[in-house]
């Protein structure tokens, strides 16, 4: 593959996987997107788009888990959010798990291209389903980017592909608590991404309290300087593996804010996207 070093002045990091060498190209409603470094990502020109609520995911996780090992997507979608963890651990080993065939099909193609498929296993299915998880697979790092509303709650996109993953077709945040908890190894830790206004927050509280997870840690969200945060970001571990005095707290952390006053990517934001293998 002959990839371009640099864009725009910004220096990609990270190795140079296959590319289209490995035999993939972009169907004429499919885009080819950069993601990580040299990481592309297949993608439908009229269905669900990468966004920052993904990116923030893969962020968090990897920045508050380094050291995983093994790690799963609940409900991947088109594979951001495991992509991009794939990028910033390249010694561990992945399972996604996506129940919509076109986002299967996407995923899979991205992996050929960014060379990882003999690390990163793709699971077509309902996470809920006990036959796609088997009891014994436990995984140092869990991401999930759920759903936000319920299928009552607005408006529905005419497109499938963004129906599942805005409205909770399959599963709620509870769902991702439930599944992540069962499957964490020892000292795991489950990242996902949800909304902090406060009857969406007393639900991540009781998925998680049902569930056995604690929210050691949270990171509000605020896409424009000045606005309440609309999403936080989620670190949770398993009860048991915590002392008994730690169960009861979590820290919150300050603002990560994604715009200025006057519309221009906060400083923070900025390095934040270098960390993942974006331009600043």
């Amino acid at each position: 593959m002959n990839a371009e070093t640099h864009f725009k002045g910004w220096a990609k990091p990270g190795i140079v996987p296959p590319g289209l060498a490995a035999g993939v190209t972009a169907d004429p409603h499919e885009t080819l997107d950069a993601i990580s470094g040299h990481f592309r990502l297949f993608q439908l020109r009229d269905g669900h788009r990468f966004s920052t609520d993904d990116i923030l995911t893969a962020w968090y996780g990897t920045t508050w888990c380094p050291a995983a090992r093994t790690a799963l997507d609940l409900g991947s979608g088109i594979g951001t959010v495991g992509m991009i963890c794939a990028w910033r651990l390249p010694g561990a080993k992945f399972v996604t798990v996506e129940a919509q065939s076109d986002s299967v099909a996407l995923a899979k193609k991205s992996a050929r291209y960014n060379g990882v498929t003999d690390r990163y296993e793709i699971r077509a299915g309902d996470f809920r389903d006990e036959n796609i998880l088997r009891s014994a697979e436990k995984f140092d790092l869990v991401t999930g980017s759920p759903p936000y509303w319920p299928l009552s709650d607005g408006l529905q996109s005419e497109h499938p592909q963004k129906v599942a993953c805005r409205f909770e077709v399959r599963g709620s945040i509870a769902d991702y608590c439930a599944t992540a908890a069962k499957h964490l190894a020892p000292g795991g830790f489950f990242a996902c991404v949800f909304p902090h206004e406060s009857a969406q927050l007393a639900r991540v509280e009781a998925g998680a309290r049902e569930a056995g997870l604690i929210i050691i840690r949270k990171r509000p969200v605020v896409f424009r300087e000045g606005d309440p945060s609309l999403v936080a970001l989620f670190g949770l571990m398993r009860a048991e593996d915590l002392p008994n005095w730690f169960r009861g707290q979590t820290w919150t952390e300050p603002d990560l804010i994604i715009r200025t006053r006057d519309g221009k990517i906060h400083p923070e934001y900025s390095v934040v996207k270098l960390a993942i293998g974006f331009p600043p």
